[in-house]
């Protein structure tokens, strides 16, 4: 083997090294501006590299969405976990939800995230059960204390929060980066118990009602993970 093919190689590995790196940067950029239906060509043209380059790396939109936000979508669970130890259940919930949806506002790929459901990602399926056992966990402890109406369900509070924050990035971009507070408080006083609260009416949203509302709430063309240039 020649000089020349041994210093090749460790060449082309660093420059792969480097390729990814500039893809993820490129893709949190893009992601973070137009979501996570945005296009994968104009990901690759702002990381200077070709289609082909960026499919070697992540050969799924799912794939490149889980390297991009996978340390992003920890923060949220460990912001559960902190919120699960709180002595108080109520405090302990709304502390969460502002974590959360401060993330909501900053970031329109987080938003799409953590509002939607994308196959395929396999540290958003961690973050979405995580995200649901601390609302349930939360929501236990805040009926034990009489902090929310007892009717209230896991569901009915994931749905709120969605489609919520869904609406969270045009809210943000119309007014200011904090609005969503007014809406989110408007929320949670909906849930607290008290003595005048009607009944909420029947049926209550199961587990699957809730996971095919959130598949319908998009990114559709994202649905299946699929390698697209779009």
């Amino acid at each position: 083997m020649t000089v020349g093919a041994r210093e090749g190689a460790p060449r082309q590995r660093r420059d792969a090294r480097r390729n990814r790196e500039l893809l993820l940067e490129a893709a949190h950029e893009v992601f973070t501006e137009q979501g996570l239906d945005a296009p994968l060509d104009v990901i690759a043209r702002r990381a200077g590299v070709g289609n082909a380059t960026l499919y070697r790396h992540f050969a799924t939109r799912a794939a490149l969405v889980d390297a991009v936000f996978r340390d992003s979508l920890t923060g949220t669970m460990e912001a559960g976990e902190r919120a699960r130890r709180a002595p108080d259940a109520w405090a302990g919930l709304t502390g969460y939800l502002d974590v959360v949806f401060a993330a909501l506002a900053a970031d329109r790929g987080s938003n799409d995230l953590m509002t939607t459901h994308l196959r395929g990602v396999d540290s958003l399926e961690a973050v979405h059960e995580h995200n649901r056992r601390t609302v349930d966990a939360l929501l236990v402890r805040c009926r034990d204390e009489g902090s929310v109406r007892a009717d209230v369900t896991t569901e009915d509070v994931l749905f709120g929060l969605a489609a919520l924050g869904r609406a969270v990035p045009a809210l943000t971009a119309a007014t200011a980066p904090d609005a969503w507070r007014r809406p989110l408080a408007l929320f949670l006083a909906g849930l607290r118990a008290g003595p005048a609260a009607p009944p909420l009416p029947a049926p209550a949203l199961t587990a699957a009602d809730l996971g095919e509302v959130l598949r319908e709430l998009g990114p559709h063309r994202t649905r299946a993970g699929g390698r697209d240039g779009g």
